[in-house]
């Protein structure tokens, strides 16, 4: 199975990559490394902060064969080291971007500082469903997604209150490549690490938004379960008044979390 070819964006202010702790941002299918901007301007004085792409969304190419998601995590490994050749970093990731993490932990847990997984799980909706949504993206378009997909990741009042990102992660939904999007959605269909958390040896922090009908708090709870089950660190959290896509919805509270985590994570490595 081919490693998709991923692209960056560093939402940290430009400086030398070396001197701060490196923080690497996964994201949610059908966005860009737009879900990460506002969470990242709260954490780019202390941390470099660089956003993926998935493949065929924002700046990175579009797929033109299956991938998994260990496949994923594979090409975020090749993109760190294509910018910090050799460096290990702190993990965030949104709905397939934690996907993406939670694979990390487990292939990569030697690279992995620590591990935040938000608004996400170990097995994401059913093969069926995600199978069928492959198939209506590859034939009619993502535009076909955006009315759906409105109302999975926003809460309630949200783009009332927050007009210019949620229309600007929606243009992000439209502007991805069909099949590429569809690749993701195949990925998704196979992915279940439900078996393999216990693995996961990193601090991780799972976070859960309470009116999250994708990834609800108890998927959560679940990841955060299996890791400490095999001897792990983590802890699960749920925010109130947040639907799927956290670090757009509630930045500070997030970037309150990934900080702490962050911190004791980097303490923890310096009295190792």
């Amino acid at each position: 199975m081919a490693k998709p070819a991923l692209k960056a964006a560093l939402l940290s202010p430009q400086r030398p990559l070396g001197d701060h702790p490196l923080v690497v941002a996964g994201p949610s299918l059908g966005t860009s490394t737009i879900l990460w901007n506002r969470t990242a301007s709260l954490l780019g004085n202390d941390y470099d902060v660089v956003a993926w792409d998935l493949p065929g969304h924002g700046v990175s190419p579009a797929a033109t064969e299956t991938f998994d998601v260990g496949a994923l995590a594979d090409a975020v490994v090749d993109l760190v080291d294509s910018i910090a050749p050799g460096a290990s970093f702190h993990y965030a990731g949104v709905s397939l971007g934690g996907a993406t993490g939670l694979q990390l932990g487990i292939k990569h847990g030697e690279r992995l500082k620590s591990l935040s997984v938000q608004c996400s799980g170990a097995k994401l909706g059913t093969p069926e469903g995600w199978l069928e949504r492959a198939e209506t993206v590859r034939s009619q378009g993502t535009p076909v997604m955006i009315q759906g997909s409105a109302q999975r990741w926003f809460a309630p009042g949200f783009m009332e209150r927050e007009p210019e990102l949620s229309s600007r992660l929606l243009h992000a939904l439209r502007d991805a490549d069909r099949f590429s999007y569809a690749f993701c959605c195949e990925a998704l269909a196979a992915f279940d690490v439900r078996d393999e958390l216990g693995s996961i040896r990193v601090p991780t922090q799972v976070i859960a938004g309470a009116l999250d009908g994708v990834a609800p708090p108890s998927s959560a709870e679940e990841v955060a379960a299996g890791i400490t089950a095999g001897g792990g660190t983590a802890t699960a959290v749920t925010l109130e008044g947040v639907a799927h896509l956290a670090p757009a919805e509630a930045p500070a509270h997030v970037a309150d979390l990934m900080r702490s985590l962050i911190s004791w994570a980097e303490s923890r490595g310096a009295g190792a």
